[in-house]
């Protein structure tokens, strides 16, 4: 009998499997079907969340941070204001009461960051070793504000691929973290709600956003590719990366496009508006680094490739299995 592994929540191809050939034959509405990062219904954006990292302190952020910025992230990448959050705490019996307000004092920074505010919630507590120390649950309505909202049925070849800054800071900073590989070096998690950077693109006729949270960048785009009268072609020079993940990268065999990350926005806009796009986000202590990264194309329909510096080109497929466990 098939059983359910760690991989089926890594947010890859495994996790795709599951909703569609587990869930959907059973939850088949339409809006579902979609499977966006949040439901659209009328003018407004609902979404929900569960956050399970370990360690739930690390570099840069910790489990609180994350959970307020994962959601608000969720409903800012549909063109919609965060508007309410709702958040349930499972708490393994023996947490220190000082952790447990720390992380309560980061998410109250971060929904205030995020212009979201916290309207109810819930709070349980299991015996020890049922849980890895805590795990949230987070809920989120928002109100539509971008118009046209952005949707992939609008995207269309010719138009270009966006991103606010570096890849894979998030996964770099949960690796390091962990102190698993023998690495010395530290890296910061680039969490944060990105509603006030993102509000600010509306009116450059933005035709998608998705925040490439696990799985990263090759999931978000071959999620979108699938049937679709279209390819997407990244170009690696283009690629914004630090040192330092970029060095995790070649010593732990990782693949850039696969690391998760949680304070990115992938946008897809018309070529005309990416310069204007560019200086916004460079602009926004939340966009240093921001680049063009690729266009969409009307060559490979279905398929995102990569133009290599080498000047290859290789097809980027959505990863597999799970490269680290707990890292959202």
């Amino acid at each position: 009998m098939s059983k359910i592994l760690l991989a089926h929540g890594g947010g890859g191809q495994k996790t795709t499997d599951l909703i569609r050939s587990k869930i959907h034959k059973h939850f088949n509405d339409p809006i579902l079907q979609r499977m966006d990062d949040a439901a659209v219904i009328d003018k407004l954006v609902f979404t929900t969340d569960s956050f399970v990292v370990s360690p739930i302190f690390f570099p840069g952020g910790d489990i609180g941070e994350l959970a307020v910025s994962g959601t608000v992230n969720d409903l800012a990448v549909m063109g919609a204001k965060p508007l309410y959050l709702s958040v349930g705490f499972i708490i393994e019996e023996g947490l220190p009461e000082d952790d447990f307000e720390k992380i309560v004092e980061s998410m109250k920074r971060a929904a205030d960051f995020g212009e979201i505010r916290i309207v109810t919630g819930d709070t349980k507590v299991v015996e020890k070793g049922k849980c890895d120390k805590m795990f949230i649950n987070t809920s989120g309505i928002g109100e539509i504000v971008f118009s046209p909202p952005p949707a992939v049925e609008r995207i269309q070849p010719g138009d270009v691929v966006i991103i606010n800054g570096p890849i894979g800071l998030h996964q770099a900073a949960i690796i390091t973290a962990r102190n698993e590989f023998g690495l010395d070096t530290t890296v910061l998690s680039d969490v944060t709600p990105l509603w006030p950077l993102i509000r600010q693109l509306s009116p450059f006729d933005i035709k998608f956003m998705r925040d490439p949270t696990r799985g990263g960048i090759a999931q978000v785009l071959n999620e979108i590719t699938i049937d679709r009268d279209f390819g997407i072609e990244l170009w690696e020079e283009s690629l914004p990366v630090t040192p330092e993940v970029s060095g995790i990268c070649d010593i732990l065999g990782f693949d850039l496009l696969h690391l998760a990350n949680e304070g990115k926005v992938i946008a897809i806009a018309p070529e005309k508006y990416s310069q204007q796009i560019i200086s916004i986000m460079e602009n926004d202590p939340k966009g240093k680094g921001a680049a063009v990264i690729g266009k969409i194309t009307e060559k490979n329909k279905g398929i995102v490739s990569l133009k290599t510096t080498a000047l290859s080109e290789r097809i980027v497929l959505p990863p597999s299995g799970e490269l680290i466990p707990r890292i959202c």
